[in-house]
C-alpha cells in the first residue's frame, strides 16, 4: 500500500506518519521510486502500536521509541516482552532518604514472598509499589502485607486473564509482543474505570440501607417540627 492509504486505514495523517519514519519508530517502506515507498500489513501494525502508545498511553516519542526497541531485539519472547514493558512510563521511583522508603521495601519484599513471586527490586514496577506504599504510609493509611495481601491476588488473576488473551489470540513471535505491550497500555484505563464503576456498586449494596446521617440524639424530624405537646 502507498503511504495515503496506509495514513487512510491506521487513521494518521500522513504528515505525522512522515515524523514516525524520521524518528525511527516505523521502519522504511519498500523503495519503489525515487519519491514513492511501498508499505505492508507489518507497518499497519506498528502504525496503530505507535498511536496506541503515544496518544492512548500518552508515552513520549522518545520513550516509545525504547518500548519499540525493545520489541525488535533479538533476544527470547520472554526477555522481549520484560524489556518492553519496563520501558513504559512508571510512577516516580522510591525517595531513598525518606525512612519511610525501608519500611515500604520491607512490606513490598513481604508481599511478593506471601504471593510466590519471582520479582526483581530494581524492577520499574517494584519501585514504583515501595514509592506508592510510602504514600500510604505518610498518610497513615493501612498498607501492610496484610492489607495488600487481596490486591496482589487479584492483579495474579488480571495477569492471567491477560497472557491467556495475548497467547489465544496472537500467533508467536512479534505479533505476539507487540499485543501484549498494546494491551498493557490499553487495558489500564480499562481497569481503572471498571474499578471505579466496581466501587460505586459495591457501595451503594454495603452502604445504602444505612441511609441518611443522623442529625444528632433527639432531633425532631422536619415533618414534626413546631408541633404543640397533649
Amino acid at each position: 500500500m502507498r503511504l495515503s492509504e496506509l495514513s487512510e486505514r491506521g487513521g494518521v495523517a500522513t504528515a505525522t506518519i512522515k515524523y514516525y519514519l524520521r524518528e525511527g519508530l516505523l521502519p522504511a517502506g519498500r523503495r519503489v521510486s525515487a519519491t514513492q515507498a511501498e508499505y505492508g500489513e507489518e507497518h499497519l501494525r506498528r502504525l496503530r502500536l505507535i498511536r496506541a502508545l503515544t496518544q492512548v498511553g500518552r508515552v513520549p516519542v522518545a520513550t516509545a521509541r525504547d518500548v519499540l526497541a525493545a520489541i525488535d531485539d533479538e533476544s527470547d519472547q520472554f526477555e522481549r516482552l520484560g524489556a518492553a514493558v519496563y520501558a513504559l512510563p512508571h510512577g516516580p521511583d522510591p525517595d531513598e532518604a525518606d525512612p519511610l522508603t525501608e519500611r515500604a521495601s520491607r512490606c513490598v519484599e513481604e508481599l511478593v514472598a506471601e504471593l510466590g513471586w519471582h520479582d526483581e527490586c530494581a524492577s520499574p514496577p517494584h519501585r514504583m509499589l515501595v514509592s506508592s506504599v510510602a504514600a500510604l504510609m505518610r498518610l497513615g493509611y493501612p498498607c501492610g502485607p496484610r492489607e495488600l495481601l487481596p490486591y496482589g491476588r487479584a492483579a495474579a488473576v488480571l495477569a492471567e486473564t491477560d497472557v491467556a488473551l495475548v497467547a489465544e489470540s496472537f500467533e508467536p513471535g512479534m505479533t505476539r509482543i507487540e499485543a501484549a505491550v498494546a494491551l498493557t497500555v490499553l487495558y489500564e484505563p480499562v481497569l481503572l474505570s471498571l474499578r471505579r464503576l466496581a466501587h460505586t456498586e459495591v457501595s451503594r449494596r454495603r452502604f445504602a440501607s444505612e441511609g441518611p446521617p443522623s442529625t444528632g440524639s433527639g432531633a425532631v424530624p422536619a415533618e414534626g417540627a413546631g408541633r404543640g405537646g397533649g
